[in-house]
């Protein structure tokens, strides 16, 4: 063999290898979609986003199954989805994976079987999509459509959002417009007059405190779950109100 063939065989190698690695990180899942066309149904929901209009995330959305969502802790992680034309003709035809944000929460149905209608039961791994989310990759008379997906970092514009809920001596803080993983897996606060005080997540992408901070200048700190940390320091003026939300300079 001479030493040009040893070194094609050595890129070819290269080259396989790398598609390998890259194919491996797709996962076959199912696809329905929820929420009407103008994905007004998807408002409000298990993480808690509210109006997703206003928070950013607008129709590119998706319930998580049981084996996805994890208890609310995969809330604001970001998928690809693709639709699978190996395995069915309802793939619109040259349509590109779409990118959604993890807002909901898809619950199992036990009075169908898993197969026929039970589709977000355990163990499944099923995206519940937007209706506009899903119809970029699918024929809608399909209603339901097998998928690859993968996970994805988050592209988000500008830092991450506090909106400060609750009353005196109970915060419960949403937040929102998470890049990097998109995911919160612990979060602190502090008060200008306090040390920094571990928060616990109370429901999907809201975060509690326990202590009294009226009339205190609040900060924050997040970890992700990929072990990231940023801290956003002096977020919410002394003068911050219950239901106002605030935006920091810091993101992943």
């Amino acid at each position: 063999m001479t030493k040009m063939a040893v070194v094609l065989l050595a890129i070819c190698a290269l080259l396989l290898g790398g598609s390998s690695s890259a194919a491996a990180q797709w996962t076959p899942a199912f696809a329905t979609f929820y929420g009407g066309s103008d994905a007004s149904g998807t408002m409000g929901g298990a993480c808690g986003y509210g109006n997703l209009y206003n928070v950013g995330y607008g129709t590119r959305t998706t319930a998580l199954s049981t084996a996805l969502f994890n208890n609310g802790a995969m809330c604001g992680a970001c998928f690809t989805i693709a639709c699978d034309a190996r395995k069915t003709r309802w793939c619109k035809p040259g349509a590109p994976p779409i990118t959604v944000t993890a807002t909901n929460f898809c619950p199992p149905n036990w009075a169908l079987p898993s197969d026929n209608g039970g589709w977000c039961n355990p163990p499944r791994r099923h995206f519940d999509m937007s209706q506009p989310a899903w119809e970029t990759i699918a024929v809608y008379r399909a209603g339901i459509v097998p998928v690859n997906y993968r996970r994805v970092p988050c592209q988000r514009s500008g830092g991450v959002r506090f909106t400060i809920n609750g009353h005196s001596y109970f915060e419960l803080v949403l937040v929102t417009n998470v890049g990097g993983s998109g995911v919160v897996a612990q979060a602190w606060i502090k008060g200008s007059a306090t040390e920094w005080m571990a928060m616990s997540r109370n429901w999907g992408a809201n975060w509690q405190s326990n202590a009294y901070l009226n009339g205190q200048g609040l900060s924050f700190r997040l970890r992700s779950d990929n072990g990231r940390v940023i801290t956003a320091n002096n977020v919410a003026p002394a003068g911050w109100w219950f239901g106002g939300t605030y935006t920091s300079g810091a993101q992943f």
